[in-house]
This record gives structure tokens, sequence and C-alpha cells, in this order.
């Protein structure tokens, strides 16, 4: 049996979104690893988005295929694949369908006909997990953005996904909770084994990945640790990436791209 060292591939994936235009995606093919964080990152028209869409099946390849766990996905499977994948998008608002926050979690559970004892429970434990279930009852438009992002992977975590997506889910955040969202995901990813991919144009939020697949009018221009993809600080800012500021320094500094961290920059100083 083929191993299952990786939950997603892209296999040679072109996409059109009308038949006259160009490419979106462009004979794409990448790994994503289980169980690991992957950053999908490139500037705005790159493509990246549209491979959050092409693996939940709100759109289909035009040539190649893709497989989630080895199998490929179709009209066939892209219901079990649903199954198993939570998305959070850059806006929070979108997503809200409950008049409280423990009501929106519930969303998702009810869908599935969960038991009622039961899905007090998951929501209980959902809400604790994102240090939210304080605001259970309140309205989730009253909550502040990233309280907001926090319920919506609540609500991602009480259907016990394979994989959670991050859509541009910090672009909205002010710095400290954009921070604090991150830190989060982390501890999801730890808590839960589950294999995270987040997709953004902003290079500092790669730093703490697993694995960087950097897209480019719609091909993949790089990929791999951020540790090597930060060897080729002239070619992303080439392609309109702008260094995360602790790249900056180590470049002013002379220091080479090993320490892609705040906290390893502040122990090489």
């Amino acid at each position: 049996m083929k191993s299952l060292d990786n939950i997603i591939e892209f296999n040679n994936v072109s996409f059109q979104y009308q038949s006259d235009a160009a490419f979106t995606l462009n004979n794409v093919s990448f790994t994503i690893p289980s169980g690991k964080w992957t950053s999908i990152v490139g500037h705005n028209g790159s493509g990246k988005s549209t491979i959050a869409k092409l693996i939940v099946g709100i759109e289909k390849a035009n040539e190649g295929h893709i497989l989630f766990k080895n199998k490929k996905i179709d009209i066939n499977s892209i219901q079990e694949v649903r199954n198993h994948i939570g998305i959070v998008f850059q806006n929070p608002d979108n997503q809200f369908v409950g008049s409280t926050v423990k009501f929106d979690v519930a969303f998702g559970l009810e869908n599935h006909a969960v038991p009622h004892d039961e899905m007090q429970k998951i929501v209980d434990r959902s809400l604790s997990e994102v240090d939210m279930l304080d605001k259970a009852d309140y309205e989730p438009h009253s909550l502040s953005g990233g309280q907001k992002q926090r319920v919506a992977i609540a609500g991602v975590l009480a259907l016990n996904p394979s994989v959670i997506i991050l859509d541009e889910a910090t672009t909205m955040l002010d710095p400290n909770a954009k921070a604090s969202l991150l830190k989060l995901v982390h501890e999801v990813k730890e808590d839960n084994d589950v294999t995270i991919i987040s997709i953004t144009h902003h290079l500092d939020e790669v730093i703490e990945a697993d694995n960087v697949i950097v897209m480019n009018n719609g091909t993949v221009f790089k990929q791999g640790s951020p540790q090597e993809i930060f060897k080729y600080t002239d070619e992303l800012t080439a392609i309109g990436l702008d260094l995360p500021f602790s790249m900056k320094i180590n470049q002013r500094l002379g220091f080479d791209s090993s320490f892609v961290t705040y906290e390893g920059l502040v122990k090489k100083l």
C-alpha cells in the first residue's frame, strides 16, 4: 500500500475560470505532508486561493488530478473529502450562522445529526480549546476580529477534521491578534495531530511552518522548508513578496538564512 506521508497531492494540475481565460494554475504539482504545517504563499493572483477551492471541490481541475489520502478527488469522493477538511476564511462574519457563539459552533454538528448531549460536550470542548468558552452565549458579531477567528476555528475543530485550511485568515487582524491566532493554530496542530494549510501573501507567517510552497503566476516557484525558501531572498522580493522583519535584520547583519525566526535571531545576537 502507498504511504500516507502525504495527505494531499497535486499532480500536473491546470485550471482556468473561463475557457477563454488564461490558466490560473498551470501544470502544478506538489505534496502536502500529513500532520505538518504547510504555508502556501504568493502575491495576489498567484493562484494560491484557487488551490483551496480545488481541494474542497468548489472548482474542478481542467487537467491533472488531486489525491486526498491517496484517493482521487472526483464527483464520487468529494463529499467524503469535505467531511475531513475545515476552512477558516479571511472574513469570519461570512461564516457565522448561529445567533450565539455556542449555537454557531454547534451548527455543523447539527447537520451531522449528532445527539444533543454529545453535541454539547463537543461544543464546550472545542470552545475551551480556543479559550472562548466564557463567550459561549455572546453574539458572534459582538466579538473582536481575533475572537471571531477563534470561534471559526472552534466550529472547524468540532467536526474533528484531518485538515484545516486557513485562507488568508489573519489578513483582517492587528499584529497582536494575528500573532495570538497563529500561536493558537500551532497548539491546535500539536494537540489534535491535524494537518494545517495556511494560504497567505505574508512571508512572516511562513517562518514557523514545516513546509512552504511559493506560488507565482499560477506555477510552483519554490517548495521546501522555511530555511530552504529563505535562501532565495532576492528571488522572493523580485516576485513581489515582502521579507519578514527578522529576515531583513538578518540580511543587514550578514547572518546566514538559518536564523529566520525572531528567536533564532535573538540567540545569534
